[in-house]
């Protein structure tokens, strides 16, 4: 039976506990809604791990003003009953009078690879996204913690701020989980409706085009974004944000495909905000799906 906690110090105690008894322990921080995508990093932690703890927070400082957090959609008990299905051990959802007792003055920021991509168009996100795991991470104090490559910048930011700040956990990315017609997983993949869920395709569709024109032999970062731009421009449901290949460390973009590089996009498709993208480490012995 999954067990679930509110309270931050209870929390901190019974992952303590569990750590002073030998017990490796594996961590998934989401914002809840769960799908396949986020039951797929839970089986990771559950077969890596001896006590698998999973947040479930709707973090407010993630949100601009003018962004979906009041609609996000939310169903904790559907929740917990998938996480029980999966073996998950905790569950921690937490009100947000106890993330942020007011006043609250203190936030964590990423710099340089949070202003471009996604942080570009949602000014103070990854301030957000920063500084809440910083807190869950102290808050469940694991020895591991799962994200998934399709929030690719997100995860890359974690990743930086863990070895900059000399956290003790180590930050595991996993493959992005897709539909059979090749739509990422995402909570906000509820928004679309009708047309608008066949047109979503078409991110993951100019994706595909990347990949293709790489396995051909071309390396020009020009060339292939024109062919991505192109894919998107024949839906006219999608209204694309970027469309970018930037290097996997500094995330400054390419000229020419080379290394490890993140293919990534970002698009509206009526109310939904939608973002998709490929980690591929490129060299003279092929192409390679990351992570």
């Amino acid at each position: 039976m999954v067990r679930l906690i509110a309270d931050p110090e209870e929390m901190r105690r019974t992952v303590h506990e569990a750590r002073q008894a030998g017990k490796t322990v594996g961590f998934v921080p989401t914002m809840g809604y769960f799908h396949r995508g986020h039951l797929s990093l839970m089986e990771r932690a559950r077969a890596e791990n001896d006590l698998v703890v999973v947040s479930i927070f709707v973090n407010p400082t993630q949100f601009g003003p003018s962004e979906d957090f009041q609609e996000y959609p939310r169903d904790l008990e559907r929740d917990l009953a998938m996480a029980e299905e999966v073996g998950v051990d905790l569950v921690f959802h937490p009100r947000v009078e106890d993330m942020y007792p007011q006043p609250y003055r203190t936030y964590v920021v990423v710099e340089g690879i949070t202003e471009t991509l996604c942080g570009a168009f949602r000014p103070g996100h990854f301030r957000g996204v920063a500084t809440v795991v910083t807190k869950l991470f102290h808050i469940v104090p694991a020895h591991r913690a799962y994200f998934g490559a399709k929030d690719a910048q997100q995860a890359l930011v974690i990743r930086k701020m863990v070895e900059d700040l000399n956290f003790d956990i180590e930050v595991v990315i996993c493959p992005t989980v897709r539909e059979k017609d090749g739509l990422a997983m995402s909570s906000r993949n509820v928004y679309l409706q009708g047309e608008e869920r066949r047109a979503a395709t078409a991110l993951y569709a100019s994706l595909c085009a990347a990949r293709e024109l790489l396995e051909k032999g071309e390396r020009r970062s020009s060339v292939i974004l024109e062919e991505m731009r192109r894919v998107l421009e024949r839906e006219p449901l999608v209204r694309p944000e970027y469309v970018e290949i930037v290097d996997c460390i500094d995330l400054k973009p390419l000229e020419r495909v080379e290394g490890e590089v993140l293919i990534a996009l970002a698009a509206r498709v009526g109310k939904a905000r939608l973002i998709d993208n490929l980690m591929l480490r490129v060299d003279e012995g092929g192409i390679f799906l990351l992570p």
